[in-house]
């Protein structure tokens, strides 16, 4: 997909399979693979066809302002979408490559119907159950993905968020759960919460394990 094309029509991925008759494709992303605390979370949205998100591109590039009107505009001119999880437990007992791929499949379990074609970020999911075609770079060339990728981090941002009104001093509502200078000093002088991962390398090594 040429960059140049893609920012003339934005549905350029998604509409190489409408025009095939294929209405239902899903755009899948995940957040939340490096944090120290907190679920990752993944999101599955199916666009109506010939109809785009202005202004939805790859999360990462957005303030967080903007990603909450996007999150909106998603929800209600998106045609399905869809949220799965992984908990703190289960990164913790499984491994967060096999986290991600068990939120992405819940995601994409609870649409209400059947995907026709499935596109995620990145590489493909080793394992998922789910037939599906992977796009490096997904979340800024796909607009199914950056739809996902704006709805999974909103949702995430939103949950620690709240984590962090009940376990102040980690800073998770700006730091989201990533291992900032505030957060590392945080686990030293409190310990592990809940949420935290246990098996990640910088929670051990704060609490010398």
């Amino acid at each position: 997909m040429d960059g140049a094309d893609r920012l003339q029509n934005p549905l350029l991925y998604e509409d190489r399979f409408w025009s095939r008759g294929l209405s239902r494709v899903v755009g899948v992303d995940e957040v939340g693979r490096g944090p120290l605390a907190g679920p990752v979370v993944a999101a599955a949205v199916v666009l109506e066809p010939g109809v785009s998100i202005p202004g939805a591109r790859d999360s990462k590039a957005l303030s967080r302002k903007r990603r909450e009107f996007l999150a909106e505009a998603i929800l209600s001119g998106a045609a399905a979408v869809a949220l799965g999880a992984a908990s703190v437990r289960e990164i913790d007992r499984l491994n967060i490559l096999v986290s991600t791929r068990l939120a992405m499949s819940r995601a994409l379990a609870r649409l209400p119907f059947a995907p026709e074609h499935i596109v995620v970020d990145g590489l493909p999911v080793k394992g998922l159950e789910w037939e599906h075609e992977a796009v490096v770079g997904g979340d800024g060339l796909v607009h199914s993905i950056a739809c996902a990728s704006i709805l999974a981090k909103v949702v995430r941002d939103r949950l620690m968020g709240r984590l962090s009104v009940r376990y102040p001093g980690y800073g998770w509502e700006t730091n989201m759960g990533y291992g900032t200078a505030q957060h590392m000093a945080a686990l030293e002088r409190l310990g592990a919460t809940p949420h935290h991962r246990l098996t990640f390398g910088g929670v051990q090594m704060d609490l010398g394990l």
